[in-house]
C-alpha cells in the first residue's frame, strides 16, 4: 500500500535517525524538505527500493555500506565494503602528520584502504607530496575514486606494505603513517556490530594483533629521512608493546597519544637521531 514520507518513517521498525537517512538517501531529499513534503506519497519504485534498505539495515548491514558513503575530518568520503569504514580516532592520526609534517615534505601512507589519510592529508597540506599504497586493488580504487572527487593530488600504487616502494625513494619520506590491521584474530569484537561486515584482512592480522605494526616498524627505516617519522594507529591496549616495537628498531624520541576516550591510539617514533 503507498505511504506518505511520515507514514513510512512511523512504521518503519529502525530508530527513526536511521529511517530518516535511508529516505533522504532514496528521495534525495533534505532533512527539512522530508519534514514540508511529510504528506507526499512515495512513487511505488522509491517505496520498494526504501523496504529493501531498510532489511539490510535490520539484518545489521553498517548504515555506511547501504549509504555508500561516511564523514571524516569534515568530508565525506565514499566507501564500500572493500574499504573500512571511517571511523573518529584516525583523525587523531592526521592531525599528527599535519603537526609533524615540515613545509612540502614527502609523506606514504600505508595500507591507505578508503583513502582517508593520504586524501585529507594531502588537501589540508597541499604543499606536500602525497604517496598511498595498498594490497587490495578494490580498495585502491575506491580511494582513487575519492582522490578524484574531493580534487586532491595522491600518487597511488599497489603492493603489500614496503613492496610497494621503489629503491629510488630509499630515504626520502619525512613521515610514513598506517592505519594497520591490529586486532588479535581471536578477538570477540570481530563478530560484532559493523565489523561483521567490514574485510576481515584490514581488520586484523589473523596472528597477535602486531605483525603488521611489527613489519612497519622494521621497514620503514629504509624509506623515511634522517630524522623522518613512522605513525601508525593501534588499539587501545597496545600502546606498551608498540613502544617496545619500535624501540627494537631504532626509533627515538617514541611517545604514544591519546584519543578523546583517554585511551592510547598513535604511536610515533624518530629515525636516526640522539634522543634528547
Amino acid at each position: 500500500m503507498p505511504q506518505t514520507l511520515a507514514e513510512w518513517i512511523k512504521t518503519c521498525p529502525l530508530p527513526k535517525l536511521e529511517a530518516r537517512m535511508l529516505l533522504q538517501h532514496a528521495t534525495g531529499y533534505t532533512r527539512a524538505q522530508l519534514i514540508t513534503r511529510e504528506h507526499e506519497v512515495l512513487e511505488e519504485n522509491v517505496q520498494t527500493a526504501l523496504n529493501a534498505l531498510a532489511c539490510r539495515r535490520i539484518q545489521g548491514e553498517p548504515m555506511a555500506y547501504i549509504l555508500g558513503n561516511r564523514e571524516f575530518y569534515g568530508r565525506m568520503f565514499k566507501v564500500n565494503p572493500h574499504v573500512l569504514i571511517p571511523r573518529p580516532e584516525t583523525e587523531h592520526l592526521v592531525e599528527a602528520v599535519i603537526r609533524y609534517l615540515p613545509r612540502s615534505g614527502k609523506v606514504w601512507d600505508l595500507g591507505t584502504g578508503s583513502g582517508i589519510i593520504a586524501v585529507t592529508i594531502a588537501l589540508e597540506r597541499p604543499d606536500a607530496q602525497v604517496s598511498a599504497s595498498d594490497i587490495s586493488a578494490a580498495a585502491l580504487q575506491t580511494a582513487a575514486d575519492n582522490a578524484r572527487a574531493l580534487g586532491a593530488e595522491v600518487e597511488f600504487s599497489c603492493g603489500s606494505w614496503f613492496e610497494a616502494g621503489r629503491p629510488s625513494e630509499n630515504h626520502t619520506f619525512d613521515i610514513i603513517v598506517s592505519n594497520p590491521p591490529y586486532i588479535e584474530a581471536e578477538d570477540s569484537h570481530l563478530q560484532q556490530g559493523d565489523l561483521r561486515f567490514e574485510p576481515q584482512s584490514a581488520l586484523t592480522d589473523f596472528s597477535d594483533g602486531l605483525s603488521c605494526i611489527r613489519a612497519l616498524a622494521e621497514g620503514a627505516q629504509t624509506y623515511l629521512k634522517e630524522g623522518g617519522r613512522l605513525m601508525v594507529e593501534h588499539g587501545y591496549n597496545q600502546g606498551r608493546a608498540v613502544r617496545e616495537l619500535f624501540k627494537q628498531n631504532g626509533f627515538r624520541e617514541i611517545e604514544t597519544l591519546q584519543d578523546l576516550a583517554g585511551q592510547d591510539r598513535i604511536t610515533l617514533g624518530t629515525i636516526g637521531l640522539e634522543a634528547v
